[in-house]
């Protein structure tokens, strides 16, 4: 993939930010790469990033001011910002929110921006409860046109059997195939 203008949203599974990060570092080293940072995402510290510094290593890498508001990712529609937008990581929360209409944060908006002309998304979820509460927004999202996803596996069977995860070195690959309209196969990993 190159010369693509592509969307990056970061939503609150922290711990996957460390596999994120070097997906955004290699697609930004080729294509004008925006990154989009849910609430949680842009203010959380946690043990795995203090927000400030994330917030920091983003802008560098991309080279781009991060979007962080509705009112900022709302543009993405109207101004046809981006060929494909990336939601990695998506969360259990964000794939809830979606299946049901919701758009209360900036991923959310920056997602039915991007659909509203009719141009893919890639979901690259990562969730404690996809063999739980979260399969039935799966489901649905899976059947949703202009929705792909990275494919995803069990991330740790023995101890969190419900917890689903997207392949993150995936990711490319996924969005190659959602910008020729295929979903990236096999989906389960």
């Amino acid at each position: 993939m190159n010369d693509k203008h592509i969307g990056v949203a970061l939503t609150g599974s922290f711990c996957t930010f460390s596999q994120v990060i070097p997906v955004i570092r290699a697609l930004a080293e080729r294509n004008s790469v925006t990154a989009i940072l849910s609430r949680a995402a842009a203010e959380t510290d946690t043990r795995f990033y203090r927000a400030e510094d994330l917030r920091r290593e983003l802008e560098q890498i991309t080279g781009n001011p991060l979007m962080t508001t509705i009112a900022q990712t709302e543009q993405i529609g109207p101004k046809k910002l981006f060929d494909i937008l990336l939601v990695a990581p998506c969360t259990g929360n964000t794939m809830a929110k979606l299946n049901r209409g919701i758009t209360d944060t900036s991923v959310l908006m920056a997602v039915k921006a991007q659909l509203r002309n009719d141009r893919p998304v890639v979901l690259a979820f990562s969730t404690n409860d996809a063999l739980g509460a979260g399969a039935v927004n799966i489901g649905a999202l899976l059947n949703r046109r202009n929705l792909y996803f990275v494919p995803f596996g069990q991330d740790d069977p023995k101890n969190k059997p419900r917890s689903m995860a997207a392949g993150f070195g995936l990711c490319e690959a996924a969005l190659d195939a959602a910008l020729a309209g295929k979903q990236l196969q096999p989906i389960l990993l």
